[in-house]
């Protein structure tokens, strides 16, 4: 047999140095994740498999639904999950009982695949790095543990485990050259037998680095780096949810008092005059971001959208995949806008359309959108709302008029209409760019105490938005503001992130003694 190889005592097959050198590093690489996972979600306060397991949607999905129904067994299987995956990473960087480990290993990866395959049609959530068609890293990785098990290599504890069960009870005598070579090979044993030792080492160092220099944004807004986990569309904490947002009706129909706005969703950043936020706002906000958002939303009790129809091909995607049941009210708006903001209608045929797409994809309700209501009644055609109405009463659902203007109220009302409900700005004046001389994108409810007045006179439901002023006002003082002042609803734009801080100011405010004299029509 030539020298340079060796035959293990799991396997015929001769193991070159060279063949051996890469199973190690595949050993080690491959434990070396599985601990890194164990490890970072042990260190993550409030880590859990929850979301990921509310996520899955194939095989045995109402298993893991209901494990993740069920707190006590959660915590079980968190706990399993995260000491499962930093013994494996254990046992394979060391070398010891390798063959278990990497066995073990498979099943878990394997229970990961099946939780959420990347199946075309089931690839949702937040999206995660390594998730991709059919075959993903987790699918990868399990085949790479499948080599470790049944080609285990000779590096490792397991060697001198091996060694000391084989080793005659009684060595027989030997003359010195015999046992300094003896000597030799005992030293080599024992370095191959703890060859993972070292990678062990550099594991700590590196582990305790990340720690040293991790940020507060680590910290609070990433989790570790597994499908398993990245899935998590917790970035802020649901465990610091202090209780559901409380919920009106409008004819019937159940909205939350606090309605997600979908402009920033689609990219209306409303960021003034700094020009790069819309696109990156839109990079955000990619199709899955959005799903995680809008599932945020349906766990902070939030169980409405206020959109552009730009959204509904996602909206129904969202449903059809049966990840949440968020409604949504369409705004309708009917314009168009040159390079200098100027508006100008559509042609109306298209506008009628576009309502006619929203209701088609299932709109809850429907509103002529503020500055387009504002528009055609300052220019005397006050006959193409009335026309957009009889379209949307028509489908029985259940119709809105929006307005920057409190005129543009006053105005329909004097037209004689009868929404089921009014859309309103209202925020106060008290920010430093309401006082700019001239309108750029920071003033959106220029009459707020006439606003007060108007709408308190009107027995419609009243939804309140720019309520925040676009980001100008806390959420703090501007959902008092506006639920104080009449509101019965109010529509705000949400980050992920701030979902949870906002949906706990909304519900504060709400449960507090509000100074309200307008009643509550909803």
């Amino acid at each position: 047999m030539n020298q340079s190889a060796s035959v293990t005592p799991t396997a015929s097959i001769p193991y070159t140095t060279f063949r051996q050198i890469l199973l190690l590093v595949l050993r080690i690489a491959a434990g070396w994740h599985f601990l890194y996972e164990g490890v970072t979600k042990l260190l993550t306060p409030g880590w859990s498999s929850a979301a990921y397991l509310e996520l899955s949607r194939w095989a045995f999905s109402g298993l893991f639904q209901w494990i993740a129904s069920h707190p006590v067994v959660l915590k079980i299987v968190d706990l399993m999950n995260i000491w499962g995956l930093m013994a494996i990473g254990l046992g394979l960087m060391l070398g010891l009982f390798t063959r278990i480990a990497a066995i073990a290993g498979m099943l878990l990866l394997g229970l990961y695949y099946v939780a959420n395959p990347p199946f075309v049609g089931l690839d949702f959530g937040v999206p995660a790095e390594g998730n991709y068609l059919i075959v993903d890293k987790n699918l990868v990785e399990f085949f790479a543990l499948g080599v470790l098990a049944f080609f285990p290599g000779s590096f490792g504890m397991d060697r001198l485990i091996r060694r000391r069960n084989t080793r005659p009870a009684a060595s027989p005598p030997s003359a010195a050259a015999d046992e300094k070579s003896g000597s030799l090979t005992g030293r080599r044993e024992i370095i191959k037998g703890l060859a993972g030792l070292p990678f062990l080492g550099a594991f700590g160092i590196a582990l305790a680095q990340k720690i040293k220099w991790e940020s507060w944004e680590e910290k609070n807004l990433v989790d570790a780096m597994t499908s398993a986990s990245v899935k998590t569309f917790d970035p802020a904490g649901l465990k610091e949810l202090k209780g559901l947002i409380p919920a009106g009706t409008i004819k019937g129909r159940t909205f939350s008092r606090l309605i997600l706005g979908g402009n920033l969703l689609s990219g209306w950043a409303h960021s003034r005059d700094l020009m790069y936020v819309s696109q990156l706002v839109k990079a955000y906000h990619h199709k899955d971001k959005i799903f995680a958002t809008l599932l945020m939303a349906e766990k902070c009790g939030i169980n409405t959208l206020l959109t552009n129809p730009i959204l509904c091909t996602v909206i129904d995607e969202y449903w059809k995949r049966n990840i949440g049941k968020i409604q949504f009210i369409s705004d309708c708006a009917g314009l168009n806008y040159d390079a200098q903001g100027k508006p100008s209608p559509m042609p109306f045929q298209e506008y009628l359309d576009r309502v006619q797409r929203a209701i088609d994809y299932g709109a809850a309700a429907c509103y002529i959108q503020g500055e387009t209501a504002d528009f055609y009644m300052k220019e005397g055609q006050a006959d193409k709302i009335g026309r957009v109405l009889d379209l949307i009463r028509s489908r029985k659902v259940l119709l809105g008029i929006g307005a920057h203007n409190i005129e543009t109220i006053e105005a329909c009302v004097k037209a004689g209409f009868e929404p089921d409900f009014w859309m309103k700005t209202l925020h106060h004046l008290n920010y430093w760019s309401a006082r700019h001389p001239e309108w750029n994108d920071n003033l959106y409810c220029r009459n707020p105490q006439r606003t007060i007045e108007v709408m308190k006179s009107l027995p419609q439901p009243f939804i309140a938005f720019k309520t925040m002023a676009a980001g100008a006002i806390h959420p703090r003082d501007g959902f008092r503001f506006a639920f104080e002042n009449g509101a019965d609803f109010v529509c705000a734009g949400m980050y992920d992130f701030q979902m949870v801080e906002d949906v706990n100011i909304a519900a504060e405010v709400l449960n507090s003694d509000l100074k309200r004299d307008r009643p509550w029509t909803a």
